[in-house]
């Protein structure tokens, strides 16, 4: 089959294009997927270039769970296709369905949630012709919109809700976005519109008025001098910093947060080792929550919000499967809106 193996850690130079590599077969419980478009995420950039570290060594070359990855590798999370071969115990009526992919690849309670597998970084995923995936996982999927819209919403959406449920963000409630225009970021405005929040979108101001369209409340442009009196100018103090950013702005991000607000961040883009005084903290009694991926909870609830047109999918721009290194550079260069999205069905 086709494929991009990833076959070390670095840049995208070590994305092979091959034609020769063996299809996967689906085992007990399991289904095998023909993939029809599976989107980036910042996970798979930062996968390649092993940019997770270690708890003991930040500088370290590791994967999302901070600890080796086995190479080769196929990576890709956000499948969207059509089942063609079931395993074991796997009723042969799912054949040809029409399935959205629940990535994270844990059998047991949400505890699990921050050690299990997840798809494309520690099983082969969907930068290919064909995956396979516990049959739990491929839920069957009834929409209008096209597979390479349906691929923008699984890691980015149920990130952003799960960022929304661990910080308690609740109707009426201030909510500040940072990278409003990705795709965590446009999910985290329309997720938090949905609840009743006023979500205030930190963007380029270029992109602002697409934030807005997407219903946020207020934006504030990411190059202001000064990050914290801008925001607090335009709706005062809030209620939640919902951050994918960090960087040298983390400072004014927990100082624009009210008494007894909750800053929950699920990324770091901008620079994960951040300095702050403790003091904005504990003398305001803040929640500093740490948030990653989404339970299966999350993407039921996903599931639903697509299934009854509640969200608009972000399609930004397709690539063919073989141009993956163009694509992701594309994705690095952030001059875009919403979700890159590699489809399958053109040939190299």
């Amino acid at each position: 089959m086709r494929a991009v193996l990833l076959t070390g850690f670095g840049g995208p130079e070590k994305l092979e294009y091959r034609e020769d590599v063996p299809e996967p077969q689906a085992g007990p419980g399991e289904v095998r997927i023909r993939i029809a478009a599976t989107a980036i995420n910042n996970t798979d950039i930062w996968t390649r270039e092993g940019a997770y570290g270690s708890p003991e060594d930040p500088t370290a070359s590791a994967g999302w769970r901070r600890e080796p990855l086995e190479f080769p590798r196929i990576q890709g999370a956000d499948v969207v296709g059509r089942i063609d071969r079931v395993g074991a115990d796997v009723p042969e009526s799912r054949l040809g369905e029409r399935v959205i992919v629940d990535p994270m690849l844990y059998s047991g309670g949400e505890r699990e949630l921050v050690d299990t597998a997840y798809l494309g970084s520690e099983r082969d995923g969907g930068f290919a012709e064909f995956t396979t995936v516990p049959a739990q996982n491929a839920h069957p999927i009834d929409s209008a919109l096209t597979d390479a819209e349906l691929a923008t919403f699984p890691t980015a959406y149920t990130t952003a809700m799960r960022m929304l449920n661990r910080a308690g963000v609740r109707d009426g409630e201030t909510v500040v976005v940072t990278g409003a225009s990705g795709g965590v970021g446009s999910a985290l405005i329309q997720l938090a519109t949905l609840r009743g929040a006023r979500a205030v979108a930190v963007t380029a101001g270029a992109k602002r008025e697409r934030a807005l369209e997407l219903g946020a409340y207020a934006t504030v442009d990411r190059s202001s001098d000064d990050l914290n009196s801008a925001v607090r100018a335009t709706v005062g103090a809030v209620d939640v910093v919902a951050d994918v950013v960090a960087g040298p702005n983390f400072p004014a991000l927990l100082r624009m947060v009210g008494p007894l607000g909750r800053y929950v961040v699920a990324g770091g883009i901008a620079g994960p080792l951040v300095e702050t005084d403790l003091r904005t903290v504990y003398l305001r009694q803040l929640q500093l929550i740490g948030s990653s991926f989404g339970t299966h909870e999350d993407f039921a609830l996903l599931r639903q919000h697509i299934a009854r047109g509640e969200l608009t999918p972000l399609l930004a721009e397709t690539y063919p499967l073989h141009e993956l290194p163009e694509a992701q550079k594309a994705f690095g260069a952030k001059d875009f809106f919403g979700k890159i999205v590699i489809t399958l069905a053109d040939r190299a």
